[in-house]
């Protein structure tokens, strides 16, 4: 290991001043002051552009790199800007106006659209940018780009209208300063792109020229220039709501009102202050729960806003999983012989949360983040004499989290970690720090990374333990290839604030790729991908795995997609944790696994998807299958439908059952598993929408013998098939959502949900008593109300003042004026 991480390291310094700078030719455009505010509505008859300055000649960067746009499709982009934002006209030609593709989805939702997008980047670093777009059907959608990673959870208020005439056709943004970020001083110089989508050729035009062989996409910014002297206003903004609840479960009604805010504070131009003020997250999206027979936790995803919006640097190093916040209780619980528990909490209640993060004009990233819980109890009832009692599981708890992320050059950055959870009283408490480099050098050929990681967990004593990985990725040309490696010890643990599974490992991976950088043939694109991953147990050494994959993925020029893949674990597999005992592992014999995939041209209104996917093990009769197809209809621009169906059958699948006196028990088990969900949107306008998600999932274990786990990895009978372990587990979930957003940043959503879930210890169920017995559980039937309103303190200071003087700036009285025209 030494050898290999010295290597590394050293490549990444040399790098550093090896390499010569690539002249990547950046456009520019020049951009004057307006004194009165365009109305927002997408016809471009406003005075304000006509003399403002015009971007054009974009150039396609898919599928045909670098080829001039045609002049049927023309697109010039007028921008401007005043002391309160900036604004833009972008004007795209069509030769068929009434074929231009307008599907109608909810606010960040791109269907079969044509779209305008924009990127702005007040730093003018190639590396993070505001993204907006808007759609021919006049939808927004907004993000934030890191280094061509796209975060969509980031919402911002801006402006936009659009129009569809006999030319084309036509959008008008304004973007306020208060979305964006920027250094002070009197002289702006900001990254630009902007980008054209023409969905019925599925090509993408943009201004400044992108080199599809290189580098990530931001670091083809273009520049503005000409924006002096802003004065931008105080960025304060706050969200209350109020939110009501009427729920039935088992018979029993209950309801409720809640009301909360939250609240946005620009400390500065660069730092932003987000805070919670008494949470709710009673109408977030619902879990896709299964059934886990896993050694490790199942790892969610994260659904509440406040903790998805904004966290790019709350994310550096996979140190942060949010649903720990608010998560299960982490305590054990201490019973009696007589003693069981009448209730175990899911979650525990968050009391309030913030977050402050921003980047210096030297590059410098801070985030700090904090959210505090409150103390959680159980339940426990003594069943001889019928008496009840609370026992504490979780105490007051403080989760911190202080990122420093440094960047430099023109994709690059050294970032340094730490989270911490200090629990109230005898509690356990944690700490985990990340140091990670992330190099790219100046040709923008090679990438360097590396970073080493200590987890420190203080409960009864002190258990420590370190990760730490470093490689190197050609990221240029036809031919791409990646060499990495990454070791955790037996005592990594980061699980108070962030999700970890496997630990005492060490593995080494190397990847090599074969691109097509431009259409050839009948292809439009090929990926060609050969993978090599080999691991080890670290204490003490055993081989774990070994795996070889080949796979690949083909788009034709009529846009169809399809692809497959190989692969095989030639010499078996150690596995070290089905066994949940430290020291002791499971031998599983090699298998080969071939998978083939294919998806429809997303432009149809009938769109396929499916997947095949088969592994066969070198033992007699084990195996899975694995089926999923997903068929979507578009009945109209307003109107769509999704079904998705997925099977998976096993045959003898070996696994850990129970604990024995002085062994180990595992199992022989068949498993079937079926997962149907049905997805429906109708879209009423750009501002209204009803959506309709459902899932069942199914998911039945049926045991055929059982073994014991011997020190060698084998298993030896034990005996044969019982119902002691079968298992059937149902789950059903159902949400209808009307959600309307009434005013920029203020919306209300009506929600009706109903869920239930059953879990059987037997199997072989037939399907009319398996949905009898899954509804023969209690339900939820909740129907739920929320609303927020977005309130912008310049907008609400103005409602207060006296009609402007004659001496109050243009530009300040037509921003008023054109507001009440948005």
């Amino acid at each position: 290991m030494k050898p290999l991480f010295s290597a590394l390291f050293l490549l990444l310094s040399f790098s550093a001043f090896a390499q010569e700078k690539d002249s990547i030719p950046r456009k520019q455009i020049y951009i004057s002051r307006i004194l009165e505010a365009p109305k927002i509505d997408g016809l471009l008859d406003d005075a304000a552009w006509k003399n403002a300055a015009t971007a054009t000649n974009f150039v396609e960067r898919l599928p045909n790199n670098g080829r001039p746009i045609p002049d049927s499709l023309a697109t010039s982009v007028k921008v401007a800007y005043d002391n309160l934002g900036i604004y833009f006209a972008a004007q795209m030609l069509d030769p068929e106006p009434s074929e231009i593709r307008k599907e109608l989805t909810e606010r960040d939702g791109i269907g079969n659209d044509d779209f305008f997008f924009i990127l702005l980047n007040g730093y003018n670093d190639h590396q993070q940018s505001m993204q907006f777009i808007v759609t021919a059907a006049g939808v927004q959608y907004d993000a934030k780009m890191t280094n061509g990673n796209e975060d969509s959870s980031w919402n911002a208020i801006w402006y936009s209208g659009v129009d569809i005439n006999d030319r084309g056709w036509t959008a008008e943004i304004f973007i306020p300063y208060s979305e964006l970020r920027f250094p002070e001083k009197a002289v702006q110089e900001w990254g630009l792109q902007m980008e054209r989508e023409f969905k019925r050729s599925g090509t993408r035009y943009s201004w400044s020229p992108v080199d599809n062989a290189k580098g990530s996409f931001s670091i083809y910014d273009g520049e503005i220039h000409g924006i002096e002297h802003i004065q931008t206003p105080v960025r304060l903004s706050v969200q209350p709501y109020v939110s009501t609840y009427l729920n039935n479960y088992d018979g029993e009604t209950t309801t409720s009102i809640n009301g909360g805010m939250d609240l946005k504070y620009g400390i500065n131009d660069a730092f932003t202050l987000d805070m919670i003020l008494i949470p709710d997250f009673g109408q977030t999206k619902f879990d896709e729960s299964v059934l886990n027979l896993s050694a490790f936790e199942v790892q969610y995803d994260e659904q509440r806003p406040f903790f998805t919006e904004g966290t790019e640097l709350f994310t550096k190093g996979d140190l942060f999983y949010s649903r720990r916040v608010g998560g299960a209780p982490f305590g054990d619980i201490q019973l009696s012989e007589e003693e069981e528990v009448l209730d175990f909490p899911s979650s525990v209640d968050l009391i309030n949360a913030l977050k402050v993060s921003g980047r210096t004009d030297g590059g410098l990233g801070i985030g700090f983040f904090n959210a505090i819980t409150e103390k959680t109890y159980v339940s426990v009832k003594n069943t001889e004499t019928g008496t009840t009692r609370r026992q504490l599981i979780e105490p007051f708890t403080n989760y911190n989290i202080l990122v420093l992320d440094q960047r430099y050059g023109d994709n690059s950055s050294v970032s340094l970690v730490n989270t911490n959870t200090t629990r109230e009283g005898n509690f356990r408490d944690a700490n985990a720090t990340g140091l990670y480099i992330d190099h790219t050098n100046k040709t923008n050929t090679f990438n360097y990374f590396g970073g080493i990681e200590g987890s420190w967990v203080m409960e009864e004593g002190t258990k420590a333990g370190m990760e730490a990985q470093a490689g190197v990725s050609k990221i240029s040309g036809k031919n791409r290839m990646d060499l990495n490696a990454n070791l955790r010890t037996k005592d990594y643990d980061i699980n108070d604030l962030g999700y970890s599974s496997a630990t005492n490992f060490v593995r080494y991976q190397g990847l090599y790729q074969r691109r097509l950088l431009q259409p050839k043939g009948f292809l439009n694109n090929m990926y060609l991908n050969w993978v090599s991953v080999h691991e080890r147990r670290l204490e003490p050494d055993l081989h774990s795995k070994w795996i070889l994959n080949f796979n690949c993925s083909f788009t034709t020029r009529e846009f169809f997609n399809f692809g497959g893949g190989f692969e095989t674990t030639p010499i078996g597999t150690n596995d070290i944790y089905e066994p949940r005992v430290d020291g002791r592992y499971f031998s599983i014999p090699p298998y080969y696994d071939v998978w083939v995939w294919f998806n429809t041209d997303f432009r149809k209104k009938l769109v396929l998807e499916a997947v095949a996917d088969w592994y066969k093990y070198d033992e007699r009769g084990r195996g899975d299958l694995i089926f999923d197809f997903a068929p979507r209809y578009r009945f109209s621009d307003k109107f769509n439908l999704r079904l998705s169906t997925n099977l998976r059958l096993s045959d003898k699948e070996e696994g850990f059952v129970d604990f024995l006196d002085d062994d180990i028990l595992f199992g022989q088990r068949d498993r079937n598993t079926i997962v149907n969900s049905l997805g429906a949107n109708y879209i009423f306008n750009n501002k209204m929408g009803l959506n309709l998600a459902f899932r069942h999932y199914y998911s039945e274990v049926f045991y055929t013998e059982f073994y014991t786990l011997q020190n060698d990895g084998d298993l030896s009978f034990y005996g044969p098939k019982n119902d002691e372990y079968n298992t059937t587990y149902n789950s059903w979930n159902l949400d209808l959502r009307f959600s309307w957003w009434f005013a920029p940043g203020s919306q209300m959503t009506l929600l009706y949900r109903n869920a239930t879930d059953s879990y059987l210890e037997r199997s072989h169920i037939n399907i009319g008593n398996n949905f009898k017995n899954l509804f023969d559980q209690p339900q939820v039937n909740s129907l739920s109300l929320r609303i927020s309103y977005y309130l912008d303190y310049n907008r609400v200071k103005s409602w207060f003042k006296s009609p402007a003087k004659p001496n109050v700036p243009q530009d300040v009285i037509g921003y008023r004026e054109s507001k009440m025209r948005f």
